[in-house]
């Protein structure tokens, strides 16, 4: 806004405190493209400023409203409210059909079930900031938060990740002031008395010399200008979905409320239900079914550790009498079937033992990708790097790996281009040793 189009103006009057339907609303400023306009028509979007309103304008983490202005002939669908210059109300939104012009009375009318819903999360976030001070402590201070009709969600200042007990708790205070119906409590008064009553001020927060206090039950004072229930018994349900961290030293909590909480509820439910339906169990014997699958997938898991140990045994005693000599180094490059990085890993460890002066390259092919191992040992350490040999194979195969000097992994691609690089190694290792 231009500092003369704020100089004509006087700041909105909110009327979304005890009403969200108003008539007889003037237009005292149209905006288009951020300049001031005397008339809209069918179609463009805009900016509506009125001398009072019920739309709540966003601010302290609470989304605006959405709605409608009204007149004969002429519909504005309100999709959001800002507040400009910290005190004008802008409407945000598209005009349907009609024309609106500077100077015109509308009737406001704000999105009734969206404004309900967003007031139940901006009240439950009183609550949840409460708890959190009194499960964790009272160096818990509000980071930041958002207040939507679907969710809210909190930054906190707390030092760890919250464990499954803390969480539980906090949502057990909320849910009981909840049930307590506590009714909701109004009052202005001076800052100084505010702090005195008790009420959390933002650090770095501006505030008027009156300040708007709201008490929800003994636990829950600060000072706030959003809207709220008229009872704690409204929220309904307080549902705790996620806690995060945001950043160094700030964790984020993300809940729902009312209907939106029994949505959660039920997507949980039948989630569990398909759980137990797969398992072949009732809900109350997941745990013990899960366990016990576990239990056996971690046996089956040592078995097969135990059965590929032993294939890369047999496979060393096999491939240990296909080294060829090359300058009194033992050279050995092959493709060997079905084994993985590890299997291979050990199978390099036996033949550098059994082999001793050697270079080794082994890949196992899976499903068309190859994992690479390579190995120097004996008096082949120094002439030839393990790391620079399995680059050099695996970038003939589409892959790329390497590592230490004696040892060295990646991967690539499965096929005649891997076999005729593993052909070539011993090529490779005379260049070396003989350069």
């Amino acid at each position: 806004m231009s500092a003369e189009l704020v100089a004509q103006l006087t700041p909105t009057q909110f009327l979304g405190y005890e009403r969200l339907q108003e008539d007889g609303l003037e237009i005292v400023a149209l905006l288009r493209d951020g300049r001031p306009v005397d008339r809209v028509s069918a179609g463009e979007e805009a900016i509506v400023l009125l001398d009072r309103t019920p739309f709540y304008a966003e601010s302290g983490g609470q989304v605006g409203d959405a709605g409608e202005l009204a007149r004969d002939g002429a519909r504005f669908q309100v999709s959001d409210t800002l507040k400009l210059a910290g005190q004008y109300h802008a409407h945000v939104g598209v005009l349907g059909e009609g024309s609106l012009q500077r100077g015109d009375r509308v009737a406001g009318g704000v999105d009734e079930k969206r404004r309900a819903a967003t007031v139940l999360n901006h009240s439950a976030t009183h609550l949840l900031h409460a708890a959190l001070r009194l499960v964790l402590g009272e160096h818990v201070t509000q980071k930041g938060s958002l207040v939507a009709p679907e969710r809210l969600r909190f930054d906190f200042a707390h030092f760890q990740p919250m464990n499954a007990e803390e969480l539980a708790r906090v949502e057990h205070l909320v849910n009981d002031e909840v049930r307590r119906n506590h009714a909701t409590q109004i009052h202005h008064m001076g800052m100084q008395e505010a702090l005195e009553f008790g009420a959390l001020a933002l650090f770095g927060e501006k505030y008027g010399d009156e300040v708007r206090v709201l008490r929800m039950g003994d636990g829950s004072i600060e000072l706030c200008g959003g809207t709220h229930v008229t009872r704690t018994g409204d929220i309904g349900l307080f549902k705790i979905v996620s806690e995060g961290g945001v950043s160094a030293g700030v964790r984020r909590i993300e809940a729902v409320t009312g209907q939106g909480a029994l949505d959660h509820v039920a997507i949980e439910e039948r989630r569990l239900d398909e759980a137990a339906r797969l398992l072949g169990v009732s809900q109350a014997e997941i745990g013990d079914k899960l366990r016990a699958l576990l239990d056996r997938q971690k046996r089956l898991e040592r078995e097969l550790d135990t059965a590929k140990a032993k294939a890369a045994s047999n496979v060393t005693s096999d491939l240990g009498a296909s080294a060829v000599d090359v300058h009194g180094v033992r050279v050995l490059a092959a493709r060997i079937e079905g084994l993985d990085a590890k299997a291979l890993r050990d199978a390099l460890d036996r033949l550098k033992q059994q082999l001793r002066d050697t270079v080794i390259v082994l890949a196992g092919a899976t499903d068309g990708k190859a994992a690479l191992v390579a190995g120097v040992g004996g008096s082949a350490t120094g002439k030839v790097k393990a790391g620079e040999l399995l680059s050099h194979v695996a970038a003939q195969v589409n892959g790329k790996g390497g590592g230490r000097a004696d040892m060295a992994q990646g991967g690539g691609d499965d096929g005649p281009q891997l076999l005729e690089a593993l052909a070539n190694v011993s090529d490779w290792v005379r260049q070396r040793i003989s350069g």
